[in-house]
């Protein structure tokens, strides 16, 4: 499933080579944090949140075999006093 969430995020973005997935597993739940560029931030969460919405109805449906709560969480990467990306 992070493959499926990585794969739609680089295809919506300009800036593929920055997307960053990180998935969080408890015991109950998975959590997908989603990192992009600052430009790219609204084309991931597109007008009124429909991209955002879509893609994590996607991933629910995806991971309903894993009977746990699936949430996806996107954020912009930070930036440093350089302008460099942080990892």
């Amino acid at each position: 499933m992070h493959e499926l969430v990585t794969m739609i995020v680089r295809a919506l973005v300009d800036q593929p080579e920055q997307v960053s997935v990180n998935e969080v597993e408890g015991e109950r739940s998975i959590i997908f944090e989603v990192r992009v560029a600052p430009e790219d931030l609204g084309k991931v969460i597109g007008k009124g949140g429909r991209i955002a919405n879509a893609l994590r109805t996607l991933v629910r449906a995806a991971g309903a075999k894993h009977r746990k709560s699936i949430w996806v969480d996107i954020n912009k990467l930070a930036e440093s006093a350089s302008g460099e990306p942080e990892e």
